[in-house]
C-alpha cells in the first residue's frame, strides 16, 4: 500500500492499520515501542525510527521523513493542528479517499493545495476577505511559513512566533471603542484595521495567541501582516507593543525578547557547525 502525494506518515500508518484490523497506536508500536501517540511520527520523528518504519513499510527514510514535519522547529508547530483544517475538493473527489490526511490539511499558514493550486476551504467554507492590494505581502508570508516548517532559514523573525505576537490583544489609541468591542481586538488590526471589522461584521472567533490558526477567510490578514513586519524590521515591533496594555505588553516585549535571542543562539549554533566542518575538511 503505497502513500499519496503530500500524505501524513500518521494517516498512512492508519491505512496500514484499518488493512490489517488493528489500532494504528498498537501497529506503530510494533515497529516503535516506546511511541506513546500516533502524532509524535509527524511532529518530532528521529533518524533512526524512520529507518525502522522504512524497513517495515518497505519504503525509504527519506521517503517517511518527508511525509512528516520533522524538519520544523519546535515553535512552528503552534500553526500546525491537531485535526485537519484545510481540505481541497479537487483533490477530494480524485482521490475518493476520506480517510487520507494530507499535511497541507494541518498547515494552519495554508491558502492554496500544493497538488492543484486551487483555493484551499475549511470545514466551515468561510469566504476569504484578503487585504487590498497586498497580494505580494500575502505570498511572502506564506512561503516564511513553509520555509520555516521546511527547516530552512527565515531570516531575522520566526513568521512562527510573529503570529502569536499579532493574535494578542490590542488597546487602540485613542480609545474611541465599545468596550464590550476590546476581546475581539487583536494587535494585527493595527496594522490592518479592516481585520478587526471582517471579524465584527461577520461574528467570526478568533483563536488564542498560542495556537494563532486563523479560519481561512482571515489568513490571508496575518500572511500580509507577517510578511510586513519581516520586511520592515524589528522597529515595526516596537510600534506594534505601543498598541497593548499592562500585562500584554509586559508578555508582547518578553515574546520579543526571546525571538530575538532564538534566533542569535541559532546563529551562533549554525555558524559553529559550518567552522566545524569547515576544519575538517581542511
Amino acid at each position: 500500500m503505497g502513500s499519496l502525494p503530500d500524505e501524513l506518515l500518521s494517516s498512512w500508518i492508519s491505512r496500514h492499520a484499518l488493512f490489517y484490523d488493528v489500532p494504528p497506536l498498537v501497529l506503530l508500536q510494533h515497529c516503535l515501542p516506546l511511541a506513546r501517540a500516533l502524532r509524535s511520527v509527524d511532529l518530532t520523528l528521529k533518524p533512526a525510527d524512520a529507518a525502522r518504519l522504512a524497513c517495515m513499510f518497505r519504503s525509504k527514510p527519506q521517503s517517511i521523513v518527508g511525509m512528516t514535519f520533522a524538519a520544523a522547529p519546535k515553535i512552528a508547530h503552534r500553526m500546525i493542528a491537531v485535526q485537519p483544517v484545510n481540505r481541497c475538493q479537487e483533490c477530494a473527489n480524485e482521490q475518493g479517499m476520506g480517510t487520507v490526511i494530507r499535511r497541507y490539511q494541518l498547515e494552519g499558514w495554508r491558502l492554496h493545495c500544493p497538488l492543484c493550486d486551487q483555493m484551499l476551504a475549511d470545514n466551515n467554507d468561510q469566504t476569504p476577505f484578503p487585504p487590498s492590494n497586498c497580494q505580494h505581502l500575502i505570498q511572502h508570508g506564506e512561503r516564511l511559513f513553509q520555509a520555516e516548517a521546511n527547516g530552512e532559514n527565515i531570516g531575522w523573525a520566526s513568521p512562527g512566533e510573529l503570529a502569536r505576537l499579532l493574535l494578542m490583544r490590542r488597546v487602540p489609541r485613542p480609545l474611541n471603542v465599545d468596550p464590550d468591542d476590546l476581546p475581539r481586538l487583536r494587535v494585527l488590526g493595527a496594522i490592518f484595521p479592516d481585520f478587526d471589522d471582517t471579524v465584527a461584521n461577520n461574528n467570526i472567533p478568533l483563536p488564542s495567541a498560542g495556537k494563532p490558526i486563523l479560519p481561512i477567510g482571515l489568513r490571508h490578514f496575518l500572511l500580509a501582516a507577517v510578511g510586513s513586519v519581516t520586511q520592515i524590521g524589528f522597529e515595526m515591533l516596537e510600534t506594534l507593543q505601543s498598541q497593548t496594555m499592562g500585562a500584554n505588553r509586559v508578555r508582547f516585549g518578553t515574546f520579543v525578547g526571546e525571538m530575538i535571542s532564538r534566533r542569535q543562539e541559532s546563529l551562533l549554533c549554525s555558524n559553529y557547525e559550518t567552522n566545524v566542518v569547515s576544519l575538517s575538511h581542511n
